[in-house]
């Protein structure tokens, strides 16, 4: 791809991607290990300025673009996918306020740049996950206040988040047309963190339960309209996804040079594996669909830098990455035979990790389901 990408471009990938062999890989196991928020590597991203690669100067940010924004994740999440699930959510949070946030709330953006400010964001909740519309968690008005009750679960850095936006119902009876997003600060009275969630991957994240008790915050925390928060979030998932997608190919990457490495190193029948053509076919059908993975996503994010509606491309991507990540990622654990079931060799973690691609920001059947609609309207 360096054909088409600008030196710009290509001069942050390269910065993202020392980062990711130097700084991130090296700690990898450790984060996975010992399942702590790893807080010295993100602020090692912060300082480079990755979480504003995608954010418009005027905002604080690089003034670059999504397709930056996932080249970089590619590379981080080929150190660790853990990592690279970390620097989605500053980078997703200041965009989010940055679209529909007022001055007040875009003054937090440059703390969220710099690390000081970790957000989080809280959308699913214990019964439901995919069908945001059933959402319990409401914010009832009481004069310049609202007053939140409700609990959401799987909050990624819930457990040392500063900042949470909060989607919550503030008209139960209009269904999705009823729900708002709501900063909330994490200090406030009423706001319980439950414990770190334990994980099959993914560790570190500081993922547990947010429990809201009567939590009171003024209506000046509310980000963008009353009630119109569904198709904010709706809008967002489709970026997300691009990063979700990019994430999964960062780690399918590294399976890939990892399977390589390993097959021209371990030898049987008096010769380097790769020289099975079993290997080879393997490896060939990585190559070919990290090669077409990489394709969807940066066409989705050239869509998305034009101005262009891409919730079909997003979901074609994420459905089409994660679903390939996750066989190939399998595969590059066999070729490591027994090898790769042990936890001394980094495929293994990858196996673990990638399996949330399938499930995160939409499962991929929900995926499914866009695509059908989308064609569906385009063939009416």
């Amino acid at each position: 791809m360096d054909h088409f990408l600008s030196d710009e471009q290509r001069m942050v990938r390269d910065t993202a991607r020392k980062l990711s062999d130097e700084v991130i890989a090296p700690v990898a196991a450790r984060i996975d290990r010992e399942d702590a928020f790893p807080r010295e590597t993100y602020l090692a991203l912060a300082e480079l300025g990755l979480f504003g690669v995608a954010l418009p100067e005027d905002a604080g940010g690089a003034g670059m673009d999504a397709l930056t924004a996932c080249i970089v994740m590619e590379e981080i999440a080929r150190g660790s996918g853990a990592v690279g699930n970390a620097f989605a959510i500053p980078v997703e949070a200041a965009l989010f306020l940055n679209h529909h946030g007022d001055a007040a709330h875009k003054a937090l953006i440059p703390n969220i740049l710099d690390g000081s400010v970790i957000p989080a964001t809280a959308v699913t909740e214990p019964d439901n996950g995919s069908d945001v519309a059933s959402m319990k968690t409401v914010a009832r008005r009481e004069g310049d206040d609202y007053v939140i009750t409700g609990s959401k679960a799987w909050v990624t850095f819930g457990q040392v988040a500063d900042v949470i936006m909060v989607f919550a119902k503030t008209d139960p009876a209009a269904g999705h047309r009823g729900i708002s997003c709501i900063l909330v600060e994490t200090d406030l009275p009423g706001v319980h963190r439950g414990k770190s969630e334990e994980l099959l991957g993914m560790h570190g994240l500081a993922e547990c339960m947010i429990a809201l008790d009567d939590v009171r915050v003024p209506v000046t925390n509310r980000i963008g309209p009353e009630n119109g928060a569904f198709k904010m979030a709706m809008e967002n998932f489709n970026f997300s996804r691009l990063m979700m997608s990019s994430m999964a190919l960062g780690m399918a990457q590294a399976a890939m040079e990892d399977a390589i490495a390993y097959a021209h190193d371990r030898r049987q029948f008096g010769k380097p594996i790769f020289e099975f053509q079993a290997i080879q076919f393997m490896i060939a059908d990585m190559a070919k669909d990290i090669a077409a993975a990489r394709l969807l996503i940066h066409h989705a994010a050239k869509l998305y830098d034009a101005g262009q509606p891409i919730a079909l491309e997003a979901a074609q991507a994420k459905l089409f990455t994660t679903d390939m990540a996750q066989v190939h990622i399998s595969n590059a654990l066999q070729i490591h035979g027994g090898n790769g079931y042990s936890r001394e060799f980094r495929v293994e973690r990858l196996f673990r990790d990638v399996r949330l691609s399938q499930i995160y920001e939409g499962t991929n059947q929900i995926q499914r389901m866009i695509i059908a609609r989308q064609v569906g309207k385009q063939y009416a």
